[in-house]
């Protein structure tokens, strides 16, 4: 055997060699696709355990059609788990075990992933799931796979990636006192918009383990980074063993084993009814200052009973929970009890009790009364230019079906979800 023999059967076999470490399945049911309407929707688990209640939800809006289990580490935990212990019929559960970058274009896991009606993520380092798959022919059929109305769930990592927002932890992870004392620590790593896109996460970023240790001001510090890019940021957040549920009307479910423990999940967004509420001090030099009176940040806090709801599509009506305001003060994180605040969001008829948007023509609207200032965002949380007429009038070029007007009106801010009629 001559060299060029050797060499070409010594690269033959590191390439196979590679091919079949790309992942690892194991498979567990019917082998027979199930062909099923899934009933849709999104799990957020916190992590610690599963909480058995919200994975039998989680099954239940798969219609008891086929489960793909996808994570980065680990084996077949879930497969028994999913398929038979839970006591929810599903046609099969497969757990598909990635190994490296490779798997973001592997066929075969295409191809399953294209006949799920449920997705699980686990839990593991989420910055491998976004290096695996950013980009990806896997990622954009995850994303047809949840346009298409399959649930999707994940926990812990899983969870992390969910919202249109993230904390990448590509740098490692980060506790509340370093992100508060410096808010551009070299482990903050955020994305946006990158990832995946799901129904009433849209503008969304997502922490967990919430109570172990205490993440309520790490969050605070992505909220406060991402809020002068995006003012509609909002944070869902679970204790351990915690899950917010959210159906495809938008009403999340929180299950937990409250009151039995301290088991709750969070909903948090900058308080909409500040005027440019924005942090006093965000620097690379200095600790946040973030107070805005002692009411910059307003949390709804909800038992995690497993009847208890918070709606997503006013983010201010729930059941259960009590209101909070959350601040920071030189790296300080304090909380207050707080009043509901209402944020005048509409999401049909574009109007509240006061202030309506009329279109004019395809391109051109007014409201019923002058409005001091007008920022305009399209579905992901990005700015929509708009020109201003001298006589009231707005001309704003089709971008989308629906847009979120942020209006400011004597120092009060409202913000409208706004369908284009024409």
């Amino acid at each position: 055997m001559n060299f060029k023999t050797l060499l070409f059967g010594i690269l033959n076999l590191c390439f196979f060699q590679t091919k079949a470490q790309v992942y690892t399945s194991y498979f567990t049911g019917n082998s027979t696709d199930l062909e099923v309407q899934p009933k849709g929707g999104v799990c957020l688990m916190s992590g610690g355990s599963e909480n058995d209640n919200a994975m039998r939800w989680f099954l239940e809006q798969a219609n008891g059609g086929d489960i793909v289990v996808l994570r980065t580490s680990g084996s077949d935990g879930y497969n028994n788990y999913f398929f038979s212990e839970l006591g929810v019929n599903v046609n099969s559960v497969e757990t598909i075990v990635c190994n490296n970058a490779l798997s973001g274009s592997d066929e075969y896991i295409i191809s399953r992933i294209s006949k799920a009606e449920g997705l699980w993520f686990a839990g593991g380092n989420q910055a491998l799931y976004l290096s695996y798959w950013r980009n990806s022919e896997v990622l954009q059929t995850i994303q047809n796979r949840i346009d298409d109305g399959i649930i999707v769930g994940g926990i812990s990592a899983g969870m992390a990636i969910l919202g249109e927002h993230y904390f990448s932890a590509e740098n490692g992870t980060i506790t509340s006192n370093e992100a508060l004392s410096q808010p551009f620590h070299p482990n903050l790593t955020l994305g946006s918009s990158d990832f995946l896109n799901i129904p009433f996460l849209e503008n969304t970023i997502t922490d967990t383990h919430y109570n172990n240790p205490d993440r309520r001001g790490r969050h605070s510090v992505f909220l406060s980074r991402l809020i002068n890019e995006n003012p509609l940021v909002k944070g869902i957040a679970c204790d351990e063993h915690v899950a917010v549920c959210i159906d495809t009307n938008g009403i999340a479910k929180i299950f937990g084993d409250y009151p039995n423990y301290n088991d709750y999940a969070w909903f948090i967004r900058p308080n909409c009814s500040i005027a440019n509420n924005s942090p006093e001090i965000l620097s690379e030099n200095a600790a946040l200052t973030w107070s805005q009176n002692q009411e910059a940040i307003s949390v709804y806090k909800v038992p995690a009973n497993g009847n208890n709801t918070f709606n997503l599509n006013d983010w201010q009506t729930g059941t259960g929970g009590t209101w909070q305001f959350w601040f920071i003060n030189n790296g300080q994180f304090e909380s207050n009890e707080a009043p509901p605040i209402n944020c005048g969001l509409s999401v049909s008829n574009n109007q509240t009790t006061i202030l309506k948007v009329i279109w004019d023509d395809e391109q051109t609207f007014h409201f019923n009364t002058p409005v001091d200032k007008l920022q305009i965002f399209n579905s992901l949380g990005q700015k929509v230019p708009y020109s201003n007429e001298e006589s009231g009038r707005y001309n704003l070029k089709k971008m989308g079906d629906f847009y979120f007007f942020q209006i400011e009106i004597e120092g009060k801010i409202e913000v409208l979800k706004v369908t284009h009629v024409f």
